[in-house]
């Protein structure tokens, strides 16, 4: 037999070189033989295959059986690597066949599961997701019931070509167990997410990126960017505690990118350009953790004017402080990632910014400073010169932020310089910007400005409200503030109109509630100025109906709109109804004499 003396030892040589080619090797190829390696290893591999062949009538045949399907599961990731996914198919369905009825025991097992994961990945290259499906929980079944029925290391599969002496330790072959495992769930993480079951594929991946760290079986900056991308699906489903873990974790074991050398060691400014790029995602990930924050917290203090309502601040901070401590006790065991000196790390970020909902200004603030910090982190990265779109995206998530701090603002003056810090970024981008190529960012710029000077003129009423009587300075403000909005308004409704400036019979879903508002917004804002000519009074009362007058017709003849602005309209049709009384008295005090 082969197998005897030094023949096998020519023949567990050959085995090693061709896995060297493969893993080693293949990475120095040229762009122009980018298989070379492989297709070297494929030949030694068929050279070793012969020769167990040509051994067959005295070997043992189950042992033969599995080393046989050894060579098959490397020819099949082989022929996937190089794309040629029939034949690699072929020859993982052979491994799987050789090892069907000894799947279970300690020699196979991990050898049948990593054939799963490759049959997986190679009918989710075909867009054959459910097959993919099938194979990767069938990988993951079998684990389940080994680690139950038996649970002991079981040997690699690269141990069949290994001479006694050099077979691996039980502590490395669990480690290897582990980390096909892991992949198991890396992939099926991927799979639940294809399927949109978005909820399963968090939880998979939750659990992917925990063992990656237990066993020590990481790429930093591809963790760190999964554990803050896992963070968004638990924004979206309020678990501000989970997301936070999620970013910190991130945080911490981004760091490490820069210590640990790379294989090779010779990093590139390309290399330096890419850890930015994603320490600069990390840092977008940690602002929308802090504006979701602090919009959930707004939404739970408004009342229906959209003001903190102090009964309800009350109540909130009384449940806080009776809910707190047993709830984080409870949930941080089910979230912790890594080793306990990685643990003190995320900790260390953690205790800066809170994750339950901040109830007043003081601790708004707090959180809006950390999200500030992380926007500046990001701009340096992301600069208007060759990142417009990400850019303008980070400036409009800052001016959310100040947005809603001022909502727990009490103070209105201080309220308003909020609002004129949120006014000065977005003009100065909206200035530059060619609404040719950026039609998109340029109308929700329009509607962000317009509804920005809106809402300081509201202010700037109320404070007016407070005098004994308008001066003609705050007049002077309310009409200015009123007049800007319009303005941005208007230039949104423009942006709509087709090329022959002529605005569209019927909106576009899309559009339609911002068109509607933003015509609602115009008709008020028209009733809003200050005049004491009362002509002047007039034609702005005419121009408000018209405004209002839109809301009504439209919604009458696209009945489908309703929904979509039912507060706006309610208000429309009342004022359709009181404007033309008031246009009428107006008239005689004009004209008394008519």
């Amino acid at each position: 037999m082969a197998a005897a003396g030094g023949g096998w030892a020519a023949v567990c040589e050959k085995f090693r070189t061709a896995r060297t080619l493969s893993t080693v090797e293949s990475r120095k190829d040229p762009e122009t033989e980018p298989y070379r390696s492989k297709y070297s290893a494929r030949a030694l591999l068929q050279e070793v295959k012969q020769l167990l062949s040509a051994a067959e009538e005295g070997g043992e045949a189950r042992l033969l059986a599995v080393r046989r399907a050894v060579l098959e599961y490397e020819l099949g990731v082989n022929h996937t690597d190089t794309e040629e996914l029939s034949a690699g198919e072929e020859h993982l369905q052979r491994c799987t066949q050789l090892l069907e009825p000894h799947r279970l025991s300690p020699d196979c097992v991990s050898l049948y599961i990593q054939a799963q994961n490759n049959l997986g990945i190679l009918w989710s290259l075909r867009d054959e997701i459910k097959t993919a499906q099938t194979y990767l929980e069938s990988a993951e079944a079998l684990y389940n019931q080994y680690m139950k029925e038996d649970g002991n290391p079981p040997l690699d599969p690269s141990e069949h070509f290994m001479a006694e002496e050099e077979k691996i330790t039980d502590q490395e072959r669990s480690k290897r167990f582990e980390k096909a495992y892991t992949h198991t769930l890396y992939y099926l993480a991927q799979v639940y997410q294809h399927l949109e079951m978005i909820e399963k594929a968090a939880q998979y991946c939750h659990t992917t990126l925990k063992r990656q760290l237990e066993y020590c079986g990481y790429n930093p900056v591809e963790w760190a960017l999964n554990a803050a991308t896992l963070s968004q699906y638990y924004l979206s489903k309020q678990c501000f505690m989970e997301a936070r873990h999620c970013l910190a974790a991130a945080s911490v074991i981004f760091s490490q990118a820069g210590q640990v050398p790379s294989a090779e060691d010779n990093e590139t400014e390309q290399d330096q350009q890419d850890l930015r790029q994603r320490k600069a995602e990390i840092a977008r990930c940690w602002i929308k953790y802090c504006l979701n924050l602090l919009q959930s917290a707004r939404k739970l203090l408004e009342d229906n004017i959209g003001e903190l309502d102090p009964d309800r601040q009350l109540e909130l901070k009384a449940q806080r402080k009776k809910e707190e401590d047993e709830k984080e006790k409870g949930r941080k065991k089910a979230v912790l990632f890594g080793t306990s000196d990685i643990c003190d790390s995320v900790l260390a970020i953690e205790e800066k910014v809170s994750s339950v909902y901040p109830l007043d200004f003081q601790e708004a603030r707090e959180i809006f400073l950390v999200g500030q910090n992380y926007v500046l982190e990001a701009k340096e990265f992301f600069q208007v010169d060759g990142y417009v779109t990400d850019h303008i995206e980070i400036v409009q998530d800052h001016s959310a932020l100040f947005k809603v701090l001022a909502f727990f603002e009490e103070d209105y003056e201080r309220r308003c310089k909020m609002h004129k810090r949120r006014l000065d970024m977005l003009e100065s981008i909206y200035v530059d910007l060619n609404p040719q190529y950026y039609l998109l960012i340029s109308r929700q710029l329009q509607f962000e400005l317009a509804d920005t000077y809106y809402e300081m003129m509201d202010l700037k009423i109320a404070i007016g409200n407070r005098l004994e009587e308008l001066d003609s300075h705050t007049i002077k403000k309310i009409n200015s503030l009123a007049q800007l909005a319009i303005k941005y308004y208007e230039l949104f409704l423009d942006s709509l109109r087709n090329p022959d400036r002529v605005f569209p019979e019927q909106l576009e879903e899309d559009v339609l509630r911002p068109a509607m508002v933003a015509k609602f917004h115009i008709a008020r804002l028209y009733g809003k100025l200050i005049t004491s000519d009362s002509k002047k009074q007039l034609e702005n009362m005419q121009t408000s109906l018209e405004y209002y007058m839109f809301l009504v017709d439209y919604c009458e003849k696209y009945p489908d709109a309703v929904r979509a602005v039912e507060t706006e309209l309610e208000l429309s049709k009342e004022m359709v109804g009181l404007l033309p009384t008031r246009m009428e008295r107006l008239r005689a005090k004009l004209c008394p004499f008519i």
